[in-house]
């Protein structure tokens, strides 16, 4: 890392990400008001689904997004599979990232940024190698290198670790952190 950061890197990167998520919300209100609404009448309470994921240095934060799956349980008041409780509706907003459209709200609160790598499960922490680890010396975005270079069809976990990993190395010898 640089001790000496740029105003980018100092604080460029965070006006730019509030100034386009201001932007994008302001844009999207109606989609969002909208699917709050669908979201509320196909599956009730809450509307968002929250789960702490790992942030900057992998600090837990929780993440927003909307709501894709039913509460449908068995006799014994288990969760059915995830397979069973996701709704053509929930796999539209999925295929369409309109789910995430709430980690705007993560961004604005400081926790994400609009680009970065993606936020995997706390579970995983303990299973990164050093290098992998790296991907948490910036914080998590809505997208990041790994997306724009094949999200799903990236066959290995490996290759969106590098692309993440990647990301870093290049912001870091940049100096924008």
């Amino acid at each position: 890392m640089h001790s000496t950061l740029s105003f980018y890197g100092k604080s460029g990167k965070r006006v730019f990400d509030l100034f386009l998520t201001f932007l994008i919300l302001i844009i999207f209100l109606p989609v969002f008001s909208v699917l709050s609404i669908l979201v509320y009448f196909v599956f009730g309470r809450p509307i968002f689904f929250r789960q702490q994921r790992p942030g900057l240095l992998g600090t837990p934060f929780c993440m927003y997004k909307f709501r894709t799956m039913t509460n449908e349980r068995d006799g014994d008041g288990t969760l059915l599979p995830d397979d069973q409780r996701l709704t053509s509706f929930g796999k539209f907003l999925r295929s369409t990232s309109l789910d995430e459209l709430p980690e705007l709200l993560n961004v604005f609160k400081g926790e994400m940024s609009l680009v970065g790598p993606r936020p995997l499960l706390m579970e995983y922490l303990p299973l990164y190698s050093a290098e992998q680890f790296r991907r948490h010396e910036v914080k998590p975005g809505i997208t990041g290198w790994a997306q724009v270079n094949g999200r799903n069809a990236i066959i290995s976990w490996e290759d969106k670790f590098k692309f993440d990993v990647w990301y870093v190395w290049i912001i870091s010898r940049s100096g924008l952190i």
